[in-house]
């Protein structure tokens, strides 16, 4: 089969024939249809993650976001069987664990991370084994072709964790979410979607006029900004820096009730935690870059005089789809609406360099698998 593999950190990915996998006992093999290109396929390519431990290693098959049909099942594997249609998380838990039991699969202190690891390769490839598969895989309803579901598969679900399961997100509350690629971008039309009030921020006019289509009620570009020499230093303003919370703040009478940093670089982290009213919260989803190495001061003082909340959030456990296409299907909300375009499989590596130029709009999704 096809598989796109990290041969050199930046450098273009080997797309060659390797065997394809057969199922374990408890594993289930998917034909894949679709898989996203997601910012985080750029870190892992540029060898990010050094510092938290979490490097990618040469060789691995990249690919996080698939979406498919069974082909095979192992002798133990009792919920699927060949010709299921499924989506695939990419954060891969063992069932077992106090965490898995309790719902929250994603951090299961012995799960895998599909893509990223060497016993689970990615789905840059035309098929994929997904370990532990009764507990893993997610029947995809028949309103949800691949190509939509490849695009909710990391970027749609981690937001919707973010803001439904973590933030508790409400019809009303105001959300603010700075960085409208793949995952602000689902974070906008899953906020609307909640009945939040939406102010989107970014620095790309083409990103925010994406995000009004997907339900942004208010657009902000810093570059349109300036410096604020009235800030609020009360509130954790300094000057220009605190010139993006503070046009957030007037957008949302006195600020955010949550508010997403989507993107990870310092400016964006800093500038959501200093949108949120009093009593807000902050959620935490962009990873860091080779510049922040996992470390992003704060205005520890001020979240502690406002009682703001700082959370991380991470992909979405599999229990919880339902919910989420419980959500799509009552609101007629659709994440294929987030992709822009179809690419192959040997297009991948210029769509990733692509990425940590900021220059792609919406969700690009791989479904010329064999090209």
């Amino acid at each position: 089969m096809r598989a796109a593999i990290l041969r050199e950190y930046g450098e273009p990915l080997a797309v060659r024939d390797v065997p394809a996998p057969e199922p374990g006992p408890g594993e289930a093999v998917v034909r894949v249809e679709a898989c996203g290109v997601c910012r985080s396929d750029w870190h892992a390519w540029m060898g990010h993650g050094e510092w938290a431990d979490d490097r990618v290693p040469r060789g691995q098959v990249l690919g996080h976001e698939p979406a498919g049909e069974v082909v095979a099942v192992g002798r133990s594997v009792d919920r699927f069987a060949p010709g299921d249609r499924v989506v695939v998380p990419f954060s891969l838990g063992d069932g077992t664990c106090p965490y898995c039991r309790r719902g929250h699969g994603n951090v299961c202190a012995d799960g895998r991370a599909l893509g990223f690891e060497p016993d689970a390769p990615g789905a840059f490839a035309e098929r994929v084994a997904v370990p532990n598969a009764d507990y893993n895989l997610v029947e995809r309803p028949s309103w949800l072709d691949a190509t939509a579901a490849a695009a909710l598969g990391c970027r749609y679900m981690t937001a919707y964790h973010a803001l439904a399961e973590r933030a508790d997100l409400s019809a009303g509350d105001r959300l603010a979410v700075h960085g409208c690629g793949g995952v602000g971008l689902s974070a906008v039309q899953l906020g609307d979607a909640l009945g939040a009030r939406v102010v989107a921020v970014d620095v790309d006019d083409d990103a925010l006029a994406l995000a009004s289509d997907l339900g942004a009620d208010a657009l902000v570009n810093p570059a349109d900004l300036g410096d604020t020499a009235d800030a609020d230093t009360d509130r954790g303003g300094d000057g220009a820096a605190a010139a993006v919370p503070e046009r957030v703040r007037d957008l949302t009478n006195g600020g955010a009730d949550v508010s997403v940093d989507a993107l990870g670089i310092a400016e964006t982290c800093r500038n959501s935690v200093r949108s949120v009213r009093p009593r807000g919260t902050h959620v935490q989803v962009g990873l860091t870059t080779e510049a922040e190495r996992g470390e992003v001061s704060l205005p520890t003082d001020w979240m502690t005089r406002w009682e703001v909340s700082f959370v991380g959030s991470r992909g979405m456990p599999p229990t919880s789809y339902d919910d989420l296409f419980a959500l799509l299907d009552a609101t007629d909300v659709d994440p294929g609406a987030l992709v822009s375009d179809e690419i192959g499989l040997s297009a991948v590596s210029a769509r990733l360099a692509a990425l940590g130029e900021y220059d792609v709009r919406g969700v690009e999704v791989v479904t010329g698998l064999s090209e």
